[in-house]
């Protein structure tokens, strides 16, 4: 593997926020210096925007980008409740905004006046997703106050969530899958299985995770596809060992499809703003070295 061009590709051109994911995740660098960085995309709100998720440019608070802060908290194991960045987020999950009383929004108004990717331009009527309302359920059980009401709205959210899961079951949207298989993860290290069937969410969870997984590995380089590291980055998941193989195969895959300057090829594109996709592209490609190459360590070690 080109692990010194991944790095010097990282160096050379991701923004700083990444460049201390990679310092924190391969180099034993601080979260306090991912935690800096990641302060500077977080509004007065509490809410995430500034175009921290690089198909939407929209500097206004919103759910997507909000729950992309979400996963880099979950990234670098940020366990203080009351660091100012958690505590931020959650006022913004408990403020009303992009929320209809059941889930956050998955695109907002405001996205349409900045350069995005067409798939978070804002309708007037959209669907139900539960991307990403599942993990903001889960990361508001994991850190909100007990006694808040915001947790105990997140209680009611995690049983009307489960209950449309199993009525949509199996779901054809993997980013809507992951965000149930988060879902469950975050249950099950809050320790509260009694909010709703943890061993019947693990069942259909295995089962919805097959269901969803592009088999068709020729499809891998050329179309924006399923990949198992969507829902399994550790071996120590519940989902591993059934699916090992295809796993281990996508290690194999990262390996053998790297290019030389340790980046690897984006499978979308947008191209109404192609002077914002030329910058968006570059920072794609450091999220998903940067993704990659924690998924070789993980299930390599």
């Amino acid at each position: 593997m080109y692990y010194e061009q991944s790095r010097n590709f990282i160096y050379k051109n991701a923004r700083p926020l990444d460049i201390a994911r990679w310092k924190y995740l391969f180099e034993n660098g601080s979260n306090e210096d991912v935690l800096t960085a990641l302060i500077a995309y977080q509004n007065e709100d509490g809410g995430f925007g500034n175009a921290l998720e690089p198909d939407c440019w929209n500097p206004n608070s919103s759910p997507v980008q909000t729950w992309v802060a979400t996963e880099i908290i979950k990234e670098i194991n940020l366990k203080d409740k009351n660091h100012p960045i958690i505590q931020g987020v959650l006022s913004y999950l408990s403020s009303g905004k992009d929320f209809d009383g059941h889930t956050w929004s998955n695109a907002v108004a405001t996205n349409n006046d900045y350069p995005h990717a067409p798939w978070w331009n804002f309708e007037p009527y959209q669907e139900t997703s539960y991307n990403p309302t599942a993990c903001f359920i889960g990361f508001i059980l994991k850190f909100a106050d007990k006694n808040s009401k915001l947790f105990e709205l997140a209680c009611v959210l995690a049983k009307e969530a489960y209950s449309y899961f199993k009525v949509n079951f199996p779901m054809e949207s993997m980013h809507t899958v992951s965000c149930f298989v988060e879902l469950y993860e975050y249950i099950k290290e809050c320790s509260i299985n009694n909010l709703l069937d943890i061993d019947e969410f693990s069942t259909l969870l295995h089962e919805q995770i097959q269901h969803v997984i592009t088999y068709d590995t020729s499809k891998w380089t050329v179309d924006y596809v399923c990949k198992p590291s969507l829902f399994i980055d550790t071996k120590t998941s519940d989902f591993y060992m059934e699916n090992k193989v295809i796993c281990d195969y996508e290690c194999e895959f990262i390996l053998n499809t790297q290019e030389l300057d340790g980046t690897w090829g984006i499978t979308w594109s947008w191209t109404d703003y192609p002077e914002q996709w030329n910058i968006s592209k570059n920072w794609w490609k450091s999220d998903l070295i940067i993704k990659n190459i924690r998924y070789i360590k993980a299930l390599h070690s």
